[in-house]
């Protein structure tokens, strides 16, 4: 095989057969012929050319335009046998028909799952392979599906869509939509099989399965300390502490860290290399993650969920020491007494009591 002609975007390459193929660069898809790739290119670019003249939606290609328009003519000519809608090309129908007949035709070669449109085979092969082509400009989060990132751009540009038709409050996702209005609805969806009670949310319900179970077992131990633990995840954070070794220490204040890269990051801090800008206000940051923490404070986003209670918070660090406050768990000891701590910046303010 060899290489003729490439580029950032696309390889042109010669196959051992003598078949030439175009490759996308982005995510390895590859085609015979380079109209293909092109139209390809844009579901990563974004470029929608064809303009519905009816109305505001856009196209990557002409004939899905063309296919578009016949929804305002009414044209109409392919009706479902077995209920009333009628589509505007056959393999419209055919796909319809799969909702009646509950036909799978498309099958994932890597697991058992199956599905009646291929689309949605291509969406699900993507939690094999770790493939995530949508990418937000802003902040360089990727997604495996188009309509995850168009959902996450509304955190940077500010758009709620879903308003409250009680109160003034809106919101990015219809889904915290749905949890705001059992507020005024009293609403209680998740039922306690156990007794009568109900929940606004599911992670309630799970906080309150545990007065039931009475959890207060922590079959979990250390084997290097006698601390124990109600599950298993809580023991493997613990055991970071025994392990926790920081071998790289920043030459201007002392600080060590785990990894080489986490002390590059950090003496940014010191040289006052600010280049992730936030598009809110105008505050920079050395760090694209502190950017991105930082950006949850104009969009009121809380993304780590405790799974005991329903705290929730803008910053992982800042759950990690929450869940703590259930384990017991107080990896800071002071060197020079008994004492322990649950946060790193606790024992170091406890340290000055010794020092004076």
């Amino acid at each position: 095989m060899a290489i003729i002609w490439e580029n950032n975007l696309v390889k042109v390459q010669v196959e051992d057969a003598g078949r030439k193929t175009y490759k996308c660069y982005q995510c390895d898809k590859a085609f015979f012929k380079n109209k293909n790739l092109k139209l390809h290119l844009k579901t990563h670019t974004g470029d929608k050319p064809y303009q519905c003249s009816q109305c505001d939606k856009t196209f990557t290609q002409n004939s899905h335009l063309t296919r578009h328009l016949k929804t305002h003519t009414g044209n109409k000519l392919y009706p479902c046998s077995q209920c009333d809608k009628t589509f505007p090309e056959k393999q419209n129908l055919e796909r319809h028909i799969r909702s009646h007949t509950g036909e799978k035709p498309f099958h994932c070669s890597l697991c058992n799952k199956a599905f009646s449109m291929n689309s949605a085979l291509i969406i699900h092969h993507r939690t094999h392979t770790g493939e995530k082509p949508y990418q937000c400009s802003h902040c360089g989060k990727a997604f495996s599906v188009n309509s995850s990132l168009q959902t996450h751009l509304r955190i940077h540009l500010g758009v709620k869509p879903y308003q409250c038709s009680h109160c003034d409050k809106a919101f990015s996702q219809n889904i915290y939509l749905v949890n705001h209005m059992r507020e005024h609805t009293g609403e209680t969806p998740y039922q306690c099989s156990k007794c009568e009670k109900g929940f606004k949310e599911k992670r309630s319900l799970l906080k309150h399965h545990r007065t039931h179970t009475a959890q207060t077992e922590k079959p979990y131990h250390c084997g290097q300390c006698n601390k124990t633990f109600s599950e298993r995840i809580y023991l493997i954070k613990h055991l970071k502490v025994h392990n926790e070794e920081r071998p790289y220490q920043c030459s201007q204040c002392n600080k060590t860290f785990k990894t080489s890269q986490n002390l590059s990051q950090h003496c940014k801090t010191h040289t006052q290399e600010n280049s992730y800008q936030c598009i809110i206000c105008t505050k920079a940051f050395s760090q694209n993650s502190t950017l991105i923490s930082h950006l949850r404070t104009h969009t009121g986003e809380k993304p780590y969920q405790c799974n005991q209670c329903e705290k929730a918070f803008t910053r992982k660090h800042s759950l990690v020491e929450h869940i703590r406050t259930h384990t017991g768990e107080k990896p800071y000891q002071c060197s020079q007494c008994e004492k322990a701590f649950t946060t790193r910046k606790s024992l170091v303010e406890h340290t000055r009591t010794h020092t004076g």
